[in-house]
């Protein structure tokens, strides 16, 4: 159901990590084995969440650390997005061609 409103499938997968575990902190490496993406397309994805303010990063030496942003103006409802749509996702009966 997110695929409607946000296009691209590692921004979505992103934003469905950050915004169901907001403590969660990681960095892109870490982020492109959990999510199984490219670490290119992650940073890039990355930068523009934190540019909107979604995230936040801090540096750990040279390491960027990203967490969700818990003053995002809209993150309740963003995070309420998320979770009606994995529920919606889970409930549908999977349907075959044929």
């Amino acid at each position: 159901m997110l695929d409607v409103f946000i296009t691209s499938r590692v921004r979505r997968k992103i934003l469905v990590v950050f915004a169901k575990y907001p403590d969660f902190k990681t960095h892109v490496r870490g982020l492109s084995k959990l999510i199984k993406e490219d670490p290119g397309n992650i940073q890039r994805e990355l930068n523009r969440l934190e540019k909107g303010k979604f995230l936040l990063m801090t540096k750990s030496g040279n390491t960027k650390i990203y967490q969700t942003n818990k003053q995002f103006p809209i993150l309740k409802e963003l995070q309420s997005m998320v979770i009606k749509s994995q529920q919606m996702s889970a409930s549908k009966p999977n349907k075959t061609i044929g």
